[in-house]
């Protein structure tokens, strides 16, 4: 908790709260439907949220100037930042509308796989907890984690719960759907290079695009989450092993089974293209698809050649993450 005194006119900030970003290594669409996914947060990126002290009888203002937003609590009951906001005053028993502006910001690009969604409303919870007199102690990774989900399924309609459990608890996640969140234990740090596409992933259309197909041939789609699955198990033994040799051509496994399950697109496969080219282990898309970001894993020495080549080939962005370490 940071104040500033008020009486020189300066902002009196009663809590702030980040969260990273997240990718998922393997799994996604998959995990939906039972099958595992390993995620790890991405720190690089961040949301971050304020709530400050606001004169008396002014009620409580959300601001995310990034995107151009200014809402009051009241006037906005299907904005997910308010519903972020009056789930956690609920959860801190708040009844009152607070004297409150509160702001978000953040570095995690949007639509692009990377939790950015999750991570705002993760700050907003954990701010607004913090700065409630009612809640007492610190805000917990199991009531954050309830909040993030509860908004997540206004952005996604059925989300798997990958995106708020990686980024609540803020460390590498096994996970399968219904059951509680394994801690990942990583034996040897690696690198990935993460490339946006510039395209935005609409993450719950595609996710309901893919459970239309399904429900048309669910035996021939079930059998490819069965595959990503698999892929998931391996990547699992191999990492935690630190025998990561095998790494990458478990992520072009990955992504050729997404193509299967028509959740690629043009940008994203020229853009794996481009990473194999210049010396990248494996690539393949992470979230969403359809646009969004796509990770590689890559040997320290190929890095610069990778990112290098991703820019040139289009990306919007290329940066680098050691996960691990």
């Amino acid at each position: 908790m940071h104040e500033k005194d008020a009486s020189v006119g300066k902002r009196v900030d009663l809590a702030n709260a980040t969260a990273p970003g997240k990718v998922i290594l393997f799994g996604e669409h998959a995990v939906v439907y039972g099958r595992p996914a390993i995620a790890v947060p991405v720190t690089i990126v961040q949301a971050t949220a304020a709530v400050a002290a606001a004169a008396a009888g002014s009620g409580c203002t959300i601001s995310a100037p990034d995107v151009g937003v200014r809402i009051r609590l009241p006037s906005a009951p299907d904005n997910p930042l308010a519903l972020a906001v009056r789930l956690a005053l609920a959860a801190a028993g708040v009844d009152a509308e607070p004297d409150w502006n509160i702001s978000v910001s953040s570095t995690i690009p949007i639509a692009g796989g990377m939790g950015s969604g999750a991570a705002v409303s993760a700050v907003l919870a954990r701010a607004v907890l913090a700065s409630a007199p009612t809640f007492r102690g610190c805000p917990d990774a199991e009531t954050v984690n309830r909040i993030v989900y509860a908004v997540e399924r206004i952005h996604h309609a059925t989300p798997s719960g990958i995106d708020n459990t990686v980024v609540v608890y803020e460390q590498p996640v096994w996970f399968v759907r219904g059951r509680p969140p394994e801690i990942f234990d990583i034996a040897k740090p690696f690198h990935l290079v993460i490339a946006d596409t510039g395209i935005a992933s609409p993450t719950g259309q595609v996710v309901a695009d893919v459970r239309a197909a399904r429900q048309k041939d669910a035996a021939r789609y079930d059998a490819i989450f069965d595959a990503i699955g698999a892929i998931a198990e391996r990547a699992k033994r191999i990492i935690a092993s630190g025998k990561l040799e095998t790494l990458g051509f478990l992520m072009r496994e990955n992504q050729r089974l997404l193509r299967q399950l028509e959740v690629s697109a043009p940008s994203l496969e020229r853009l794996i293209e481009s990473a194999e080219d210049a010396g990248a282990a494996g690539a393949k898309l992470s979230g969403g698809g359809r646009g969004g970001n796509l990770i590689a894993v890559v040997k320290r020495e190929k890095i610069g050649l990778v990112r290098e080549a991703l820019l040139a080939e289009g990306a919007a962005r290329a940066i680098v993450t050691q996960v691990g370490g």
